[in-house]
């Protein structure tokens, strides 16, 4: 009787070596890109990693870095905080459209500049508007703080203000928290940054009177806003868990996720 049962319990332990009985999955998702995207894709892998065991790891390097990354199969799934090129489509990715996200442009807190037109930016971006006493501030040089070549923040925001190869920064930045950092740290400096990353530290400007919220940059009337993008190859299949989390992350069972993450779902 104990040769039976010691040999029942070895076959158990045999199935569950394989089968992983009792453990957490092994099985890892990947994603890489856009730091603006750190708040939403946070929420968004510690939910799905606490319903399914399956580990999420994100690592914040840039949109362009990103699509790279994904392109050379670094990543399972790369994020970008602006559409794909044509150029990049038509090297084998596919974007999907995770939510929306508004790009706040933000002074200092001291500055009592609060609402710029979308020209009075792009001039002032531009260096054709220098001074903060032309568009109604006090008397000082406007500090021009901007994000890195390849951000996907910073192609947006450029391709809406019309300023592409034409900004004049003082400095250009790595990740949207440095931004916010810097710009909150110099009373006559001007950045931007993604909505969903402000804090107090910072002002957020109305632009041609109109505040980004979540209504606004739903309907379109907030003029400065980008999308949230999941880059994949377009004829290569996701893992399994990769597959789990894509379907996860653009279902509307994500939607209060992504609302809470302070940017409008797409769904």
């Amino acid at each position: 009787m104990k040769r039976v049962i010691s040999i029942v319990m070895i076959a158990v332990l045999a199935i569950c070596m394989l089968t992983g009985c009792g453990s957490k999955s092994s099985e890892t998702v990947t994603t890489d890109g856009s730091t603006s995207m750190e708040k939403v894709i946070g929420a968004l892998g510690e939910a799905f990693q606490e319903d399914t065991g399956i580990s999420f790891t994100y690592n914040p390097t840039g949109s362009g870095s990103g699509i790279q990354a994904v392109q050379e199969g670094r990543c399972d799934i790369g994020l970008s905080s602006r559409d794909l090129k044509d150029e990049e489509k038509e090297s084998g990715l596919t974007a999907t459209v995770l939510a929306y996200d508004g790009i706040a442009i933000v002074v200092n807190p001291e500055n009592q500049v609060s609402d710029l037109s979308l020209e009075d930016i792009a001039k002032i971006y531009k260096g054709e508007i220098k001074n903060w006493k032309e568009v109604g501030g006090k008397d000082a040089e406007i500090v021009l703080i901007g994000r890195e070549a390849g951000s996907g923040t910073r192609d947006g925001f450029e391709s809406i203000t019309g300023t592409e190869e034409a900004c004049q920064y003082r400095q250009e930045l790595t990740s949207t928290g440095d931004v916010i950092t810097t710009v909150s740290q110099n009373p006559d400096a001007i950045g931007y940054a993604s909505v969903a990353a402000l804090n107090d530290t910072v002002k957020a400007l109305t632009v041609d009177g109109v505040a980004a919220t979540e209504d606004t940059i739903k309907d379109g009337s907030y003029v400065v806003q980008r999308p949230f993008v999941l880059v994949t190859k377009t004829d290569t299949e996701l893992s399994e868990a990769a597959q789990k989390f894509f379907d996860f992350a653009t279902s509307t069972d994500a939607n209060q996720i992504i609302s809470d993450a302070g940017v409008v779902n797409a769904n």
